[in-house]
Parts: C-alpha cells; sequence; structure tokens
C-alpha cells in the first residue's frame, strides 16, 4: 500500500480525512484560536499562510513523501491538521507530525484518538516497522504529549535547523527525536485505548 494515498480514519472524537483546498475558510478560523503562530517553537501558518500550507503538503503528497490530513471535530468542522511526514516506504519508516490544533481542541481527548488512529494504520495497515515523532526542544507541551501516548525518546539533534520564526531571531533549534517501534504497539494501543476511556 502506497504510504501517500489518501485515506479517510474515523473516530468518536474527531476524524482524519484527506487535506484538500476545501478546508481552507475551516482551518484560517480554526488557527486564530490563540494566535498559533506566535509560538517561536513551532512552525504554524498564519490565518492568511493556509493557502500557500495546503499547497505545501499537498505538492509534497505528489512526491510522494507526505500525507496531509485535515482534522475534523465531532461536528465536522476543522480544527487543525496533521500529517504522515518523511516517509521512508523502502524502510517501512514515518514520521507522525506538522500538527496542530485550534487552542479550544488541545488537551482534550482529540489527540489521543487522532494518535491511535494513525498508528493503528501506520503499524496495521502500512506494516511499519517505527514511526517518529519531532518536536523543538523547548516545546515542552508536545514533548510531554508525545511522552504521554508512550514514544520513547531515541535522542536530540543538537543545531539541528536554523528557526527562521521573526519571534525566534534565526536561532538554532535543537529536535527531540522519539519513536514507537511495531513490537511496542500492542502495549501503546492498550494505554491510549485506556486514556480514552478516562476521558469518555
Amino acid at each position: 500500500m502506497d504510504y501517500a494515498e489518501p485515506v479517510s480514519l474515523v473516530g468518536k472524537y474527531a476524524s482524519l480525512v484527506p487535506l484538500s483546498s476545501s478546508h481552507h475558510d475551516g482551518l484560517s478560523e480554526a488557527v486564530q484560536d490563540g494566535e498559533l503562530w506566535n509560538l517561536w517553537y513551532t512552525s504554524i501558518p498564519t490565518p492568511d499562510g493556509i493557502k500557500k500550507e495546503i499547497n505545501r503538503r499537498l505538492d509534497l503528497q505528489r512526491l510522494g513523501i507526505m500525507n496531509p490530513f485535515c482534522v475534523l471535530d465531532s461536528n465536522q468542522k476543522p480544527i487543525g491538521m496533521t500529517s504522515f511526514m518523511n516517509i521512508d516506504q523502502q524502510n517501512f519508516r514515518l514520521e507522525i507530525g506538522s500538527t496542530w490544533y485550534r487552542h479550544s481542541a488541545q488537551k482534550t481527548a482529540i489527540n489521543t484518538e487522532c494518535k491511535l488512529m494513525l498508528l493503528r494504520h501506520a503499524f496495521g495497515k502500512l506494516k511499519c516497522i517505527a514511526v517518529e515523532f519531532r518536536t523543538h526542544f523547548f516545546n515542552l507541551e508536545s514533548r510531554r504529549a508525545i511522552e504521554r501516548i508512550g514514544a520513547k525518546l531515541d535522542g536530540i539533534l543538537r543545531h539541528h535547523q536554523i528557526n527562521y520564526h521573526p519571534n525566534a531571531k534565526e536561532s538554532l533549534r535543537d529536535t527531540c527525536v522519539y519513536s514507537i517501534v511495531a513490537s511496542e504497539f500492542p502495549a501503546v494501543e492498550v494505554h491510549l485505548i485506556h486514556l480514552l476511556r478516562r476521558s469518555g
């Protein structure tokens, strides 16, 4: 199965659908909840930059190295974006990343359920041997969320990238690399189901 092939994943709290230009207005509204683009340690588009970001992700999908999703809430309203990225199908690996949710959807069951759906697809349908997560060293909320779902820290890539965010003064980014390997997923799946039951 082509890792970049569009697919829809449906859950109780959220759905992941293939990203398209039709999601522009909803995502432009969603990103204004919390003015997420002001976070210096991550890269989230401004409302005016949503069209460019959608096109960027779709271009990468055509190259076979990304599978982008729009996140919909239970009312089918766009609330964010996520993706399979840095796809390495030859080695049965990919990264789950480029994820953001509107502020009011953060710290809810939505992220847990989305990660469960993505991991089930990656390990079950795509037969991945490992799934990565990467985030900025100073993105403490993201690091806690990644660790909460059961990913383990592989290491820190020091001075991995230049951060061009206007509030970052082109500082150097240290990137924390986490992963879940296939043999760990059964326990991670049970853990995520438990978290969802507690939140429900």
